[in-house]
């Protein structure tokens, strides 16, 4: 990886086209680390946390959006989480066979959106009808969101690591003129097989975005910073734990052994101590 993960955001000065890409090696790799996910599950969820934070750059860069796949036949499920911070999380909860899991038909991806009245914007699409993660995201962008947009992403493994992962959305804009159009669907139609650029050395959001708009005038709209950074810490979990009736941390203080619980995204545990349930007890 010749740069930091990532996510840069351009417009072509006519208002014809935004073009979002994202560079997610580096949190991707840390995401598949700490799910210990091997073979397509491993590429499925670095292409899913990847897919998800192109997802909330397109449509709500100040809002959370999860992507949640199901695997065909219900052999496991992905998620995918990204935060408007650019921290980006991923679960991998896999049968007792992980290499059963497919992506083929009958998988489903399923794309959830905050909204700024608390609502919730979804959209689900077959995986494997529409050809790949990067095309269920397209899908979903035309037929929830109402927008044109292509979304391409990747993921580059070498000996089970991964090695570069990353895409791109290209959204058409009202302004643009017919012909505009045309040049930039040819093009895509043209454009090499994101695996061709994820192979280079110099692989990096920098190097799409030349290629995207190579010959058309652009402005850059920003760029931020992108890693993996998983929201678990002890004062969420003893908000959770307060949420409970008094009967039942009660029967918690009674066993006399505290409580563990454990991070299923990070993989931290947490240790609450009889007398921080006390403390709960009293306080509620």
């Amino acid at each position: 990886m010749t740069e930091s993960d990532q996510v840069v955001r351009v417009m072509t000065n006519d208002h014809s086209f935004r073009v979002i890409v994202a560079c997610m090696t580096g949190s991707a790799r840390e995401v598949l680390a700490r799910q210990g996910v091997r073979g397509l599950a491993a590429k499925a969820l670095a292409e899913l946390v990847t897919g998800t934070t192109l997802v909330r750059e397109t449509m709500s860069p100040d809002l959370r959006v999860q992507g949640l796949i199901r695997g065909a036949g219900g052999k496991g499920t992905l998620v995918g989480d990204s935060f408007p911070d650019g921290s980006v999380r991923g679960l991998a909860q896999l049968r007792a066979d992980p290499s059963a899991f497919s992506l083929g038909k009958g998988s489903h991806l399923q794309v959830m959106r905050s909204l700024i009245n608390g609502g919730l914007q979804q959209g689900i699409v077959d995986v494997g009808e529409a050809g790949g993660i990067g095309e269920a995201i397209t899908q979903v962008f035309a037929e929830s969101e109402q927008i044109a947009a292509v979304a391409k992403i990747g993921a580059r493994f070498e000996q089970g690591e991964l090695v570069a992962c990353g895409g791109f959305v290209v959204q058409l804009l009202p302004e643009a003129e017919r012909a505009t159009h045309a040049i930039m669907t040819q093009r895509l139609e043209d454009f090499p097989p994101i695996d061709a650029f994820l192979e280079q050395d110099t692989f990096g959001a920098q190097l799409l975005i030349d290629e995207l708009v190579f010959g058309m005038p652009f402005t850059e709209l920003g760029r931020s910073s992108l890693r993996f950074h998983c929201r678990c810490d002890e004062s969420l979990v003893l908000s959770a734990l307060s949420s409970l009736g008094r009967d039942d941390i009660q029967s918690m203080i009674d066993e006399g052994e505290g409580l563990d619980i454990h991070c299923d995204y990070c993989g931290k545990d947490y240790l609450i101590a009889v007398e921080r349930l006390r403390a709960l007890l009293e306080a509620s």
